[in-house]
């Protein structure tokens, strides 16, 4: 019995020794699969547009995971909306690294207009098409494994936190401000004004929450654990890292995508609007997956609503001004393509805000997004997205009509308790 105690105690710490190793080994791969672009940053080393593609798109990817675990680190001493918030954004630094340097170039290279916008408009429809629908399908088959029935599985919801009316708010007024773009045919200044104060008014009303510990997973709960000094000093070092490849890799991997989209005859506007984006915002999504994974839908629905709401107000905001600063005007025009791209991804956003105004997310809903999100790519013509763009706003209007008396609950005045039973 002795023998069998010790030997189960030294598995036991065999596991833990090596458990706890793995979350070196995995920061450790993920810095080795960056360097190559470094190297050949550095050593000014040159390759065929999918090779430099490969090279500097790992890179991005990377950067990404290196952000979102330093930022997962830092939640431990602001609130968890705050938290959320900021890990939203620093995750998707490589997009704004990638979306902006297009504007930078489309103002002394008119071809690359369309390039920046195309990012713009991609990213913003994968993360509510794809990755909004995947943490409830995630969620769903979880709960699937718990065994409960696919009868109440289908009709059950992702319940939000109340405290998410605030950020469904900001995603409102951003969203019906967006239909004004298009409009006058550019993204101006004074669009830049309005959205990226209403990001900064965003980011001051949630930093006023109250601190929580977080949840942490994976290498950024590993980190967390460490002392305060080095906790500290090793997310300075990994933000310094990961800045270091988003700014090395930003510039190759956007030209070795349209590079690629030529020598293998592909369309690069699509190249730019759909694989960029997934490559670098792929870490969030699988942060909000994880969160899905363990059936805590408020953290990975909130992750991504985040995510949308930084989009959609900082990143367009920020547009006109990479594009001042690469000798442009003051405002980057739209064509006619561009313009249909933009009202279809403002139509969706009124809809993902449509669905989750009674702070519930349920099977069906996301199937409803993801389906409508599917039927874009085989049909890219603009008129095609105008129609969509109208079922979009009339689906929107009829959930909003259907959560009308909890829509009441978002004006500030309101001391009314949901109606919506929980």
């Amino acid at each position: 019995m002795f023998r069998k105690s010790k030997a189960i105690s030294e598995a036991g710490i065999q596991r833990e020794f090596w458990m706890g190793k793995n979350w070196i080994f995995r920061l450790g791969f993920t810095v080795a699969v960056a360097l190559p672009a470094v190297l050949f940053r550095c050593g000014r080393l040159e390759a065929d547009p999918p090779v430099t593609l490969l090279i500097f798109g790992g890179a991005i990817v990377a950067s990404s995971f290196l952000l979102t675990w330093a930022a997962e680190t830092a939640q431990r001493d602001i609130s968890a909306s705050f938290a959320l918030a900021i890990l939203a954004l620093i995750a998707v630094l490589p997009e704004y690294a990638v979306d902006l340097f297009f504007a930078y170039s489309a103002g002394h290279m008119p071809e690359y207009t369309s390039y920046a916008l195309a990012n713009m408009t991609g990213s913003n429809r994968l993360l509510l098409g794809l990755g909004w629908p995947m943490v409830v399908f995630v969620g769903a088959w979880a709960a699937r494994r718990t065994g409960r029935s696919y009868r109440t599985i289908f009709s059950t919801a992702f319940v939000l936190e109340p405290k998410r009316r605030t950020e469904l708010a900001f995603l409102a007024i951003a969203g019906l401000y967006a239909f004004l773009i298009p409009l006058f045919h550019r993204i101006t200044l004074l669009d830049t004004f309005f959205l990226i104060g209403l990001f900064g008014a965003y980011i001051w009303r949630i930093s006023k929450e109250e601190p929580v510990e977080p949840e942490l997973i994976g290498v950024a709960a590993h980190l967390a654990n460490l002392g305060k000094p080095i906790r500290q000093g090793a997310v300075i070092t990994i933000f310094l890292l990961a800045a270091l490849f988003v700014l090395i890799s930003a510039e190759p991997f956007a030209h070795a995508l349209i590079g690629t989209g030529k020598l293998w005859h592909l369309n690069e506007f699509l190249l730019v609007q759909w694989l960029a984006p997934l490559a670098s915002e792929a870490p969030e999504f699988i942060v909000a997956i994880l969160f899905g994974l363990r059936c805590k839908g408020d953290l990975a629905v909130g992750t991504l609503l985040s995510s949308k709401i930084n989009q959609w107000t900082l990143l367009v905001g920020s547009i006109p001004i990479a594009y001042l600063a690469g000798g442009g005007g003051p405002a980057i025009p739209m064509d006619a393509r561009q313009q249909s791209e933009f009202l279809l991804t403002s139509a969706q956003t009124l809809m993902g805000f449509a669905i989750l105004s009674n702070l519930q997310f349920s099977l069906s809903e996301a199937l409803i997004l993801f389906i409508l999100f599917i039927i874009q790519f085989p049909l890219p013509q603009a008129q095609v997205r105008e129609y969509l763009s109208a079922l979009y706003i009339l689906l929107a209007v009829v959930i909003l009509f259907r959560n009308r008396k909890e829509i009441i609950l978002f004006l500030p005045c309101s001391d009314r308790k949901p109606g919506v039973k929980r």
